[in-house]
């Protein structure tokens, strides 16, 4: 009997994923970003002046994703490039005060798309679930012979309760 991908919590994640990421870009649409960028400017709001190797890192993606994303948010006039003094040879992105503004906006957002996410979950099951996403994010980066985030911890939950509808 073939496998039953429809039926499998991994499909169903992929699917969860795919519509949160469509949610989230027409949100984001109505600040003038794209689904991604939001990202960038959070890592920037955390630790700005990062070059483009530290924020592929942070953000688990390649370098040169970042670089389009770093252009095109400076082409909005959200971010911008300078030349570390100390290399030459290093970038460092650093928001603007446009791009500062729209941090909390895009804060807003979110709080926004976690509320239309949990429609219908009690606390306890946002909580369960949680903690089960972290731990299929911590098999897969394991399998694919990734560490875990060791600053992403299990219990986010102080942070998250702001979100709870």
């Amino acid at each position: 009997m073939p496998f039953q991908y429809a039926k499998s919590a991994t499909h169903r994640l992929a699917q969860a994923a795919k519509a949160q990421r469509t949610r989230a870009g027409v949100h984001l649409s109505a600040l003038g970003l794209h689904p991604g960028q939001e990202v960038v400017l959070k890592a920037l709001a955390d630790k700005d002046g990062q070059t483009m190797s530290e924020l592929a890192n942070e953000l688990g993606v390649q370098p040169p994703t970042v670089t389009k994303m770093v252009t095109r948010l400076a082409a909005y006039g959200f971010v911008v490039r300078q030349t570390s003094p100390a290399d030459g040879r290093l970038a460092r992105v650093f928001l603007t005060e446009p791009g500062r503004a729209l941090i909390a906006d895009v804060d807003r957002m979110w709080k926004r798309l976690e509320k239309e996410a949990m429609v219908g979950l009690d606390d306890k099951d946002r909580k369960r679930l949680r903690k089960y996403l972290r731990r299929i994010e911590k098999n897969l980066l394991a399998a694919n012979g990734h560490p875990a985030d060791p600053s992403a911890e299990d219990d986010e939950d102080a942070e998250l309760e702001d979100a709870s509808v």
